[in-house]
């Protein structure tokens, strides 16, 4: 491990980039060639945590505004990373990695529930663990969920794996003049109110300085890089 600046990691997957271009559902080509990601940090030696969002199957937020109660709308979003997890788990194991899925909701059926002396245990042998169903409380993104559990882990970084190449001073995709901050303190991002994650995550980043790493998924081999302390991507700090 020597060669890594960061040799715990907790990346953060959103769900819709397990849809590929379809939007919905999983594209297993483009979660195979995430799993290949992950298979080649975990051979530098890195210890791996992940965490998905269910947003390609369900998001409790969305649907909450149909009418749905909020609570059960964060439940059934919960239950969308489960089953996203259970996904990854299958090509991640494919890929030859030992891995475990743990839940915040327990059902032992089908995965591990959520003890952080466990999980640890399970990274320094070497094995990937997904966390999944978030916090286990509605009312919670994602984005806090993998905070949360990469303070419980002690890992050194936090990537957030995204579909754009770091953190802009507006959307680039609507807005043509916007930059790209190769660093950024997290007191900026949250007073430019820039949506690099929700405020409680960015807030619980800051206070347990907690580094975040933003960058493209789709850059073959960019998260060994940052691993690395290569610049990649947006550091927030």
């Amino acid at each position: 491990m020597a060669e890594l600046r960061y040799p715990r990691v907790l990346l953060k997957l959103s769900g819709e980039a397990l849809a590929g271009d379809r939007g919905f559902g999983f594209d297993f080509e483009t979660i195979r060639g995430f799993a290949q990601q992950v298979k080649a940090i975990s051979e530098l030696g890195a210890q791996v945590g992940l965490v998905i969002g269910g947003g390609n199957i369900v998001r409790g937020s969305q649907i909450s505004k149909m009418g749905i109660d909020r609570v059960s709308a964060d439940y059934m979003g919960m239950l969308g990373t489960v089953i996203n997890a259970l996904a990854f788990q299958d090509v991640l194991e494919r890929e030859g990695l030992d891995t475990r899925v743990m839940t915040a909701i327990r059902m032992e059926e089908i995965a591990e529930p959520y003890i952080r002396r466990r999980a640890i245990r399970h990274l320094e042998k070497g094995r990937c663990v997904i966390f999944s169903a978030g916090t286990g409380n509605p009312y919670f993104s994602t984005d806090t969920a993998a905070v949360l559990r990469a303070i419980q882990m002690k890992a050194d970084v936090i990537i957030k794996a995204t579909s754009v190449d770091g953190v802009y001073s507006a959307d680039p995709k609507q807005d043509a003049t916007a930059t790209r901050f190769d660093r950024i303190s997290y007191r900026d991002v949250m007073e430019r109110d820039l949506r690099v994650m929700d405020q409680t995550a960015i807030t619980l980043c800051r206070e347990n300085a907690l580094p975040l790493i933003v960058l493209d998924i789709h850059t073959p081999g960019g998260v060994a890089r940052a691993l690395r302390g290569e610049p990649v991507g947006t550091l927030v700090s």
